[in-house]
C-alpha cells in the first residue's frame, strides 16, 4: 500500500495530479484544497496518499496535511460514502470546517457542499460526531468569552499556551464569569506565576 508519495510535479488540474517519481508517472486524485496550495508544474512535491482498492482498480488520493487524510479516510468508513464524495466534502470544506461542521452537527453547512443531501449529512453527523470529538485535542471548551479573554491575554504579552492554562483553571475553579471577571482572575492567577 502507498501512502506517501514525493516527486516532481508534471502536470496538475483541480482534481487530479501526475508525480515523476523516478521516470514512472504516478496520476493521483486530490482535494481542491489541495490543489491551491501546490507548486508549479516541475517543482518537487510530497503528498499524504491514501490507496484505495474497489472492484479490482487501484486510485490513489493525495493530501497535503494528515489532518486532510484523516478525516478523508474517516468519510470512507460511513455508509454510502465513497472516496469521490469524501473528495468533494474536503473540495467545498476547509478540513478545519468539515471537522466543526461535524462536531457541531451542522447539518445546514454539510448540505451546501454539492452532491451532498440532507440525509448524508445526518448519517455523518452520527456515525463520526463521536469519533472526532474523541480524537480532537486541545481544543477550547465551548464557554462564552473564552476566545475573546484568551485573545486579550495573548495581546498582553502572555504566551498563548499559558494563557488558556490558566482560563481553563480559572473556570474550573468559579464557573463560568462574565468577560471582566473572567480577565481579572486570568490575570491575578497570571501574575502570582511570575511572582
Amino acid at each position: 500500500m502507498i501512502s506517501y508519495l514525493r516527486g516532481r510535479l508534471l502536470y496538475r488540474e483541480p482534481t487530479y495530479v501526475v508525480l515523476d517519481i523516478g521516470g514512472v508517472g504516478y496520476g493521483v486524485h486530490i482535494p481542491l484544497s489541495t490543489f491551491y496550495r501546490l507548486p508549479a508544474e516541475g517543482e518537487e512535491v510530497e503528498l499524504l496518499i491514501h490507496t484505495h482498492l474497489q472492484n479490482d482498480a487501484l486510485a490513489l488520493y493525495g493530501f497535503l496535511t494528515s489532518k486532510e487524510r484523516d478525516l478523508f479516510e474517516l468519510m470512507l468508513t460511513v455508509r454510502g460514502i465513497g472516496p469521490r464524495v469524501a473528495l468533494t466534502l474536503l473540495s467545498g470544506l476547509a478540513a478545519e470546517e468539515l471537522e466543526e461542521a461535524l462536531l457541531e452537527g451542522d447539518t445546514e453547512r454539510l448540505v451546501r457542499v454539492p452532491g451532498i443531501g440532507k440525509k448524508t449529512a445526518e448519517r455523518m453527523i452520527f456515525e463520526l460526531r463521536d469519533r472526532i470529538a474523541s480524537g480532537v485535542k486541545d481544543r477550547p471548551p465551548p464557554i462564552p468569552h473564552f476566545e475573546d479573554a484568551l485573545s486579550a491575554l495573548v495581546h498582553l504579552g502572555y504566551p498563548k499556551t499559558s494563557a488558556k492554562k490558566v482560563l481553563v483553571a480559572v473556570i474550573r475553579e468559579k464557573g463560568i464569569l462574565p468577560l471582566e471577571e473572567l480577565l481579572k482572575e486570568a490575570l491575578r492567577s497570571l501574575y502570582k506565576g511570575e511572582g
